[in-house]
């Protein structure tokens, strides 16, 4: 028979009250002495009844208490032994079924967490989390590599933070203004960013929150593109005109081949050379609108610049072992055209570099010289295709080159050395 707590309770008041009550029925009839034993029997009788029916009510107010301790510090993961068949016994069970509950939703809200914090860290976009104290209290990788910090910025003040930064960021941030702000590097490159600030709130407390874009790749890519749409339109417009001035120029030279006319004679050659110098123009021009995707391939970069530095002479440094992925014929146009420029720059040959590193996960190429350098107009224009400082100059070496280095997914970059002469910096991802 199952015997419930309001039983036990029951039981135990009447067993209290009834060995406290016989001995009142005797008292008129025992001796004083009898008395005294009788009633001391009867009150250590009544405390083991009351202990031994007591005993499971301790046992399940102990587990009660155990459970409530363990939910009060978190810990779901300590269930109750207690397994009587009484209204505690009830309590415990219900009590593991929830605890287990919490355990799995707490175990599956961690597992977010980690998954959300590993999306946020892995952004390439650098996120900040400010408080109403002006204090960071969130930041990514990205946010760090930004502000040149190798640890967290956590804990440490905003305005301090801003202090630090480099001048485009250090106005951004101050402004605070959203849209697109410049960022000069220490290498001098130029890049630009895109600064979004939303506001809301988190415990209840006003948080800002400021996402910063690398926005110079994808700026480029637009500028490009648009240069190739208008290298396409020129190129299909020449090649119409091209064509028939051809042909009509054959024509013109057979009417005329019994006519003994030096000047006409001139007037052929000019038109001819004019012609093939328009058609080396437009496929130059189809060259750089049509780039084939790169088909990439473990290069060695000693025995690659071996053959490269016949043609151009330089100076090769770096490791001998050292692979580069990217597309040979490709990567030949880019090491080609770099050094050229750094031949024309006016720079004696001996003082012509190239020279590969590894850094962190790409590899640096980098072509240097002593030349004249170039002014910032001449630097901020030099990668724009039809863009040129030479009076015979084309205006796609250049961008050509950047053309190529973003097919491979990296970037190029042109500074000032000092002590005269320009560098040219390509970076190249590893895999």
């Amino acid at each position: 028979m199952r015997l419930t707590l309001i039983h036990k309770l029951h039981m135990i008041t009447g067993s209290v009250v009834l060995l406290t009550s016989l001995p009142v029925l005797w008292f008129s009839e025992l001796d004083a002495l009898t008395k005294g034993i009788f009633l001391l029997c009867s009150i250590v009788l009544s405390s083991i009844l009351t202990r031994q029916l007591s005993a499971g009510l301790r046992e399940g107010l102990d587990a009660m208490e155990l459970g409530l301790l363990n939910l009060k510090d978190g810990e779901f993961a300590t269930t109750l032994a207690y397994s009587q068949n009484d209204e505690f016994g009830t309590l415990c069970r219900l009590y593991n079924q929830t605890a287990l509950q919490l355990r799995a939703e707490k175990q599956w809200l961690y597992q977010r967490e980690l998954m959300l914090d590993k999306v946020l860290q892995s952004s390439p976009q650098a996120l900040l989390l400010v408080n109403s104290n002006h204090q960071v209290v969130f930041s990514n990788y990205a946010a760090r590599d930004l502000f040149s910090h190798t640890e967290k910025l956590e804990g440490l003040s905003f305005d301090t933070l801003k202090q630090s930064a480099s001048m485009g960021l250090k106005l951004a941030l101050g402004e605070e203004r959203e849209g697109l702000f410049s960022v000069t590097l220490d290498n001098q490159e130029t890049q630009t960013w895109h600064l979004a600030i939303g506001e809301f709130l988190l415990n209840n407390q006003p948080h800002r929150l400021y996402i910063l874009k690398q926005m110079t790749r994808e700026l480029s890519r637009q500028e490009v593109m648009v240069w190739k749409k208008v290298i396409r339109i020129i190129s299909h417009e020449l090649n119409n005109s091209l064509g028939p001035i051809s042909s009509m120029l054959h024509s013109g030279k057979l009417l005329t081949r019994h006519v003994d006319e030096p000047r006409l004679t001139r007037v052929f050659a000019t038109i001819d050379e004019r012609i093939a110098h328009l058609t080396e123009f437009v496929q130059g021009y189809g060259k750089f609108a049509k780039l084939p995707n790169p088909n990439l391939a473990a290069i060695e970069w000693a025995q690659f610049m071996t053959a490269i530095s016949e043609q151009w002479r330089c100076n090769v440094e770096g490791n001998s072992s050292l692979k580069i992925q990217a597309d040979q014929i490709q990567l030949e146009q880019l090491m080609i055209n770099l050094l050229k420029n750094a031949h024309e720059s006016g720079s004696p040959e001996q003082d012509v570099c190239a020279r590969a590193y590894r850094q962190h996960e790409n590899v640096i190429i980098e072509v240097l010289d002593r030349g004249k350098g170039m002014s910032e107009q001449v630097m901020a224009n030099a990668l724009v295709p039809f863009y040129s400082t030479k009076a015979s100059g084309s205006g796609l070496g250049l961008a050509l080159c950047r053309e190529i280095v973003e097919a491979h997914h990296g970037q190029i970059a042109l500074f000032n050395r000092e002590g005269g002469g320009l560098g040219v910096r390509v970076s190249l991802p590893t895999n």
